[in-house]
């Protein structure tokens, strides 16, 4: 499969409990692909990958609810929230059950929608998917002083108001094009994907009315499900489609995927954090092949 055209889909939007949602759709035969950006990103992200698996799928891009063109609410943003989305997206919108493949935070909220409404889903991929396993090793026991004053300072550091100061000085920092340019840099191995428009894709959508309650409603949420948990409730089958130079979610990460849902597949890419804008011809060659062994 060749490497995409970059065509820039039509925008659309539908409203899901009152709240304005963006998406992108192409392709007009085949089974239904639903792709879901990672943190800060939005449909921009998936503009190489989209025109090319939409020439053998019906291909839809969401912006999760808080991110890229979708409307940005004052709340707390969890996984279960992108997976009722998604399920009320699949039974409106799309009315068929669909692969759904996610990026980072996008790939934890796909697991999560995959195990909790598995009629919907046919299989679910992971690349490079945020979340935590349960911590096997026991934490040392602390003195009962040191034990009351590490809760109290989490209870603080967890508070609205706190949250809402570092927020404020945090988002105002990462949101600079300067700064989105360096986190990127960080993560992605070949650095001429770093591109100029990359960074603005990121960047315009944190100007907008109320982005930067989002960025707080993340860090505030309650913890989900830890990984673990979710993959010992999946029934679908699982792609595990891992860039291999990421330093934040690393292949043994995936492997630890594998442990926990052995049938998994697992193919590393040499790419970091985002493999599907670094390698998409890698990408959507591995996605096509293993979409259609499902069939």
């Amino acid at each position: 499969m060749t490497a995409a055209l970059e065509q820039t889909p039509t925008s659309q939007y539908w409203q899901w409990q009152g709240w304005r949602i963006h998406y992108v759709q192409q392709g007009e035969q085949g089974p239904c692909v639903v792709l879901l950006h990672g943190f800060g990103a939005s449909t921009d992200h998936w503009r190489k990958n989209i025109e090319v698996l939409s020439r053998y799928y019906r291909v839809w891009a969401v912006d999760m609810l808080g991110f890229g063109r979708s409307e940005k609410p004052d709340m707390d943003y969890t996984g279960d929230l992108w997976r009722t989305q998604m399920q009320a997206f699949c039974e409106e919108v799309i009315q068929e059950p669909v692969f759904i493949a996610g990026n980072s935070l996008g790939g934890y909220a796909s697991l999560c929608f995959a195990v909790d409404c598995p009629k919907w889903t046919r299989g679910v991929v992971l690349l490079n998917c945020a979340g935590s396993f349960t911590e096997v090793e026991p934490k040392p026991e602390l003195p009962a002083w040191r034990q009351q004053l590490q809760d109290r300072r989490k209870t603080v550091m967890r508070s609205r108001p706190v949250i809402n100061v570092m927020s404020y000085f945090l988002f105002n920092r990462m949101r600079k094009p300067d700064n989105i340019r360096k986190a990127l840099s960080q993560v992605y191995k070949d650095q001429s994907a770093v591109t100029d428009r990359l960074v603005e894709e990121i960047y315009q959508p944190s100007l907008d009315k109320g982005a930067r309650g989002v960025f707080a409603g993340v860090f505030k949420s309650p913890p989900g499900r830890k990984l673990d948990e979710l993959l010992q409730s999946l029934d679908r089958p699982l792609f595990l489609l891992w860039g291999a130079a990421d330093p934040w979610m690393t292949p043994q990460k995936a492997e630890k995927f594998q442990q926990f849902y052995p049938a998994a597949d697992l193919v590393l890419v040499d790419a970091g954090h985002c493999p599907h804008d670094e390698r998409p011809e890698v990408i959507n060659a591995e996605l096509h092949q293993w979409i259609q062994k499902q069939l």
